[in-house]
């Protein structure tokens, strides 16, 4: 039987994607596990036994500690701004929505910069207001800024989560008389909880393989993220590494089901939206909404405080009792700096380029084509995602660290950490732009004589635009600030800004390292604004006297 060169063009093209997923996702995550269960003479549980031992027992108490009341905090103000978004008129709401996505542009470590700049030995607020002299640096610290850095991406997952809930519910309450806290408390929390849960599992898991932060603002305080960290970059020997990571992964598991059925109850809800941003807004207790927006305040006044002081200590010496204007930073940067800041920005635009073009590709196999295993390849390719970026990191380590796969140390490698690590996002936005387009879009091109790559191309892909934007926003955003997943990757000439930050603000040099957040931030938000004003549909005015011209 002949196979048309359509078929055959199709089934090449599935089978790279399949290729390029087992050899970046499933070969790395093998690899590194395999690593771990390895000894001298072959299989051991000694790296366990070590881990599961000791001192390390107190690490490992150290950072579910740090962790849980870090995600605990993080998710109580979460909820707050979603509540006080979701009480607020649509003009508010978006206002909070734009104010949180400009809290996650923020480089890696900003927060502990600014930490210090205030907070440090010769900081703004304690030695030169107070004139105390004190070690701000511990646990504390770090419970802090890790809460403060997860609380923009979980408000904005459970305001979309709000968003869904059915209207006519509401609607249906207040006819019979409910009071708004009534409705919060029987409907809008239960329809909420999923969202909650999956928000709370899925800061733990950042937090607990945060090692960053610890490093940074936490003194003598150790957590195993770091102790992973400083085994690995000490040592040629990944094993221990390894399975300091691996015990990581649990709680990312469990997150990722959380989040899995929250995406799934919002797919399926049904939505009025109207309902929601209209006349059904909800009148909540004076206290309540005082409450919430005193949270919603409070935050966003740290974040203002947070890039406030970012650029004053770009700008000026604050290591001293009086502030002295100087542009002594700028001029301190050093070669390599703007060589890492060049290598990011290529690196990371074509990350975002990449893996939106895959991760639409794939959609389009599971979501269109339905093909029985896709559901398993989607899955696979949510494992970098929510496994801790260390792990992943490490995994890259032990698959490309030899012949005939070595890569360590080259711009293939770190790119290619970039896309997988985030091709669920790309995927899930594909999924649901092509719900919204009617399959017999497919079937009229099949009717034309059109192959399945065909229809793909020239039918699909250009309808699923505002996805490819927002799936190279995110992948691009990420990459540009991706510490974890790269650190043990990069090789002294293919260094990238964020890990220039990071040692940066490791060895003290502060105002440096806020010249650098700056540059990072600007580059962000003008391909971030670029992005969007390319994908921005012309209006119909406009495309009226284009087509008259």
């Amino acid at each position: 039987m002949k196979i048309s060169m359509g078929k055959l063009a199709d089934r090449a093209f599935l089978i790279l994607l399949l290729g390029l997923i087992f050899l970046f996702i499933v070969y790395p995550i093998v690899s590194i596990t395999a690593i771990s269960f390895r000894g001298k003479d072959g299989f051991s549980l000694d790296y366990y036994k070590d881990i599961l031992s000791g001192d390390n027992l107190t690490l490992i108490g150290n950072s579910l500690w740090v962790a849980a009341s870090s995600s605990l905090i993080s998710t109580f103000f979460s909820v707050t701004i979603a509540l006080f978004a979701f009480a607020c008129s649509k003009k508010t709401r978006r206002f909070i929505q734009n104010a949180a996505m400009m809290a996650m542009i923020s480089p890696p470590f900003i927060s502990s910069l600014a930490f210090i700049v205030l907070f440090g030995r010769r900081g703004l607020i304690t030695r030169g207001l107070l004139g105390l002299s004190m070690n701000p640096y511990g646990p504390a610290a770090v419970i802090l800024l890790q809460a403060i850095g997860g609380i923009a991406y979980g408000a904005l997952m459970l305001i979309v989560a709000l968003e869904q809930i059915d209207g006519y519910q509401i609607m249906a309450a207040r006819d019979l008389g409910a009071k708004g806290s009534t409705v919060i408390r029987k409907i809008v929390l239960p329809s909420l909880w999923p969202g909650i849960l999956s928000v709370f599992f899925v800061r733990f898991t950042m937090s607990l393989a945060d090692f960053g932060t610890p490093i940074i603002v936490g003194g003598n305080f150790r957590v195993l993220a770091t102790e992973a960290y400083l085994t690995a970059i000490s040592t040629p020997h990944l094993g221990k590494a390894a399975a300091i990571s691996i015990l990581m992964v649990p709680s990312a598991m469990i997150a990722f089901y959380f989040y899995r059925n929250n995406m799934k109850a919002i797919s399926e809800s049904n939505v009025m939206k109207e309902g929601l941003e209209g006349e059904v807004r909800l009148k909540l207790p004076r206290s309540f909404t005082l409450f919430t927006g005193f949270c919603t305040g409070l935050y966003f006044l740290i974040i203002a405080l947070k890039y406030g002081v970012t650029i004053l200590s770009a700008f000026a010496n604050t290591s001293g009792r009086s502030l002295q204007l100087t542009l002594d930073y700028f001029t301190r940067l050093s070669p390599n700096v703007y060589k890492s800041l060049l290598h990011s920005v290529i690196f990371s635009l074509l990350a975002g380029l990449l893996s939106s073009f895959i991760g639409i590709a794939i959609s389009y196999y599971l979501e269109r084509r339905k093909l029985p295993f896709m559901p398993v390849v989607e899955f696979i390719t949510s494992l970098p995602y929510i496994i801790p970026g260390i792990f992943f990191g490490l995994g890259y380590v032990a698959a490309f660290s030899k012949q005939p796969l070595y890569l360590r140390g080259t711009a293939t490698i770190l790119i290619s950490n970039y896309i997988f690590r985030q091709l669920t996002v790309s995927i899930k936005a594909a999924n649901t732009a092509f719900k919204g387009i009617s399959e017999n879009v497919d079937r009229a091109g099949q009717d034309l004589g059109a192959s399945p790559l065909s229809i793909f191309f020239r039918i699909l892909l250009p309808q699923v635009k505002q996805s490819f934007t927002s799936s190279f926003i995110t992948v691009f955003t990420s990459s540009m600030s991706a510490v974890g997943a790269i650190v043990f990757i990069i090789s002294p000439g293919m260094s990238v800004a964020s890990i220039e930050l990071f040692q940066s603000t490791e060895v003290g040099e502060y105002g440096v390292a806020s010249v650098q957040a700056l540059f990072m931030i600007g580059i962000v938000a003008f391909v971030n604004l670029l992005a969007l004003k390319l994908s921005k549909p012309k209006s119909a005015a406009k495309a009226k006297i284009k087509v008259q011209s």
